[in-house]
């Protein structure tokens, strides 16, 4: 119990300074790194930009560890006391990425465009977390679905000290992190204990390796075509009772578009159900889906009214 508190203490007083742009002690960074929750070498300070207006008054907490690669991060967005652990709140937990390999990645995993998504969880009541994952070639398939499994697993058993609800943690998952976590939900296999999630988004993602696969999906999915099927999130994901939302743009690549048509389609024809689904206004970045849009091309409000269709089964 004593371990418990000082925990929560030294937590809530490295998140009141990621805010303030302070340095935490090394004597409180020490103790977090020695109870496996932060990662040896914490990023440079975590102080909000300037520029970023959709993240004030929300207070950020870095570089939270979840698994044994130095890959395995995640970063917590929370609004309000980052004392007030009495309300339960949703979760959105974000999975996004660009690329499969780390050849092709972006090198900066603490993007603007990250946080502000973050932050929308945060300024609409929820927590939000971002989390990143192994990359190929030195991780191939099924790396980043065992990932998610394990940072949902992690939040399940952390995320009350953030004052997150663990029943009510939604997925989202953009790009290549949207194989990810359809991949997740499609094979049990790679589920482990408290992976589960309330639902999930999907947002122009690939859900299955094509025979002309890239080189870099070959660094993950390997070079034998022959695997790509049993290797896709078909035909495991038609038969999940979990609530999805799929989204797309026009603006995506007409292959991004042509998954996400499919997904839908052969969703509506099985036997679970047929997803909601919203076509994007735009596919700037992950952060411009969160912006509000009077044309309806937004992410923001269908994902909202998936949340609240969430809580809603938790009412008496």
């Amino acid at each position: 119990m004593t371990r418990y508190l000082l925990f929560c203490m030294l937590l809530a007083a490295i998140s009141v300074a990621s805010v303030r742009g302070t340095e935490p002690s090394s004597e409180k960074l020490s103790y977090l790194v020695r109870v496996g929750l932060v990662a040896d070498d914490p990023a440079a300070p975590a102080a909000v930009p300037e520029e970023a207006k959709s993240c004030e008054g929300v207070t950020l907490t870095r570089n939270l560890r979840y698994g044994g690669s130095e890959q395995n991060v995640l970063d917590i967005a929370t609004g309000g006391s980052a004392n007030d652990l009495a309300i339960s709140r949703p979760v959105l937990l974000f999975v996004a990425g660009d690329s499969f390999s780390a050849e092709n990645a972006a090198p900066d995993v603490h993007a603007t465009m990250h946080d502000t998504a973050m932050c929308f969880a945060a300024r609409h009541g929820m927590v939000g977390v971002r989390m990143s994952y192994r990359l190929a070639p030195a991780n191939p398939w099924p790396s980043g679905a065992r990932d998610v499994a394990a940072a949902t697993s992690w939040l399940h058993q952390n995320v009350e000290l953030f004052g997150g609800n663990r029943d009510e943690i939604v997925a989202v998952g953009y790009s290549v992190g949207a194989f990810h976590v359809a991949s997740l939900l499609a094979h049990p296999e790679f589920q482990i204990t408290d992976s589960d999630v309330a639902a999930a988004v999907l947002v122009s993602g690939i859900y299955r390796a094509s025979a002309d696969a890239s080189a870099q999906e070959k660094s993950y999915f390997g070079a034998d075509a022959s695997q790509y099927d049993q290797r896709s999130a078909f035909p495991g994901i038609l038969t999940i009772k979990t609530p999805l939302l799929l989204a797309w743009s026009m603006q995506d690549p007409p292959r991004l578009v042509a998954e996400s048509e499919v997904l839908k389609q052969r969703l509506c024809d099985s036997p679970t159900h047929c997803p909601r689904s919203t076509v994007l206004g735009y596919r700037e970045s992950l952060a411009s889906m969160f912006e509000a849009d009077a044309s309806g091309g937004s992410l923001a409000e269908p994902t909202l009214e998936l949340v609240r269709e969430i809580e809603a089964r938790g009412l008496p």
